[in-house]
């Protein structure tokens, strides 16, 4: 959000250098302004990040029980934390290239995707015997006229897919539009911003009805948690549609820009949170998914 506000404020180049604010001060000097100061302060999430991170790290070493997948996740964040800031540097030496400010925008992404992959991986036994306990046995999808979970993880992977490439899309129609992130004059992307907007637009449509279809597919039963996190991500995109439509017709105000950058965060980690919870409950049904319910008496045994 901060790296949003750099951009729609004119503050790209507060700090006219990097890593160092100036060519003499790691800090911005007063000559600088608030430009200087908001850029400054976004380049001081950096050693915040870290240090949260660190502490990830350090606490899933900690942990009696080992937990390899949470520190995997850990040190991913941690070195996703050095590319962004490196990235960030490229793009004030580069005078805010459109292309380098989109690669900024993605390595911010990946950063996202290593953070909920990492809190499902802390999380990931609460939230199995969240969804085990939907229906009380543990599994419960058989009966669901025979839907498999083939077709669901595939559903889930496609969306995931979309979503990427609409995420991807969204920053060639950034790259075209006037918030340049200085006050000057920066070159802009050869792209027609019309077109590249239409293009951001049917991909929506297309994840919204990928989503539904998810959505559709998935049991009632034993999947309670996934079909939550599914309802809560098709109302986040409906929002993220009607603030882009928005923005799209009334010039692209600096708010509603920033409203729009903020759904897309929400609705990217929105899909990998439906993503993963998709997998782990598939995983978790493995058994009725694949063929016929099972019998009562067999059910009843394998939940005790």
């Amino acid at each position: 959000m901060t790296g949003g506000i750099v951009r729609v404020t004119g503050s790209g180049l507060g700090c006219t250098d990097w890593p160092m604010c100036t060519g003499e001060t790691l800090a911005p000097t007063a000559e600088m302004g608030v430009h200087g100061a908001i850029e400054f302060g976004n380049r001081l999430l950096t050693g915040a990040l870290c240090a949260v991170v660190g502490w990830v790290i350090i606490t899933a070493r900690l942990q009696e029980k080992p937990m390899p997948a949470v520190l995997r996740g850990g040190w991913a964040q941690f070195w996703i934390v050095v590319l962004n800031a490196v990235v960030g540097g490229v793009t004030v030496w580069m005078r805010l290239s459109p292309y380098i400010v989109a690669a900024h925008f993605l390595a911010a992404t990946l950063l996202l995707t290593a953070a909920v992959y990492t809190w499902h991986a802390a999380y990931a036994d609460a939230g199995a015997d969240a969804d085990a306990g939907a229906d009380g046995t543990g599994h419960g999808a058989g009966g669901e006229g025979g839907r498999s979970g083939a077709r669901i993880r595939s559903l889930s992977t496609a969306l995931v897919a979309v979503t990427a490439l609409l995420v991807l899309v969204g920053t060639l129609a950034t790259g075209s539009g006037p918030h340049a992130g200085d006050s000057s004059d920066v070159a802009r992307m050869p792209f027609n911003w019309t077109a590249v907007t239409i293009v951001h637009g049917v991909l929506a449509g297309a994840v919204l009805v990928l989503a539904g279809a998810l959505l559709s597919a998935l049991p009632k039963d034993g999947f309670g948690v996934a079909r939550r996190k599914a309802v809560a991500f098709l109302a986040v995109l409906l929002g993220q549609g009607l603030v882009g439509l928005v923005q799209s017709v009334t010039a692209l105000p600096s708010l509603l820009v920033m409203l729009h950058l903020l759904g897309s965060a929400l609705v990217w980690t929105g899909v990998l949170q439906v993503h993963f919870t998709v997998k782990r409950a598939c995983s978790s049904h493995s058994g009725p998914l694949s063929g016929a319910p099972l019998p009562r008496a067999q059910g009843a045994a394998t939940h005790a």
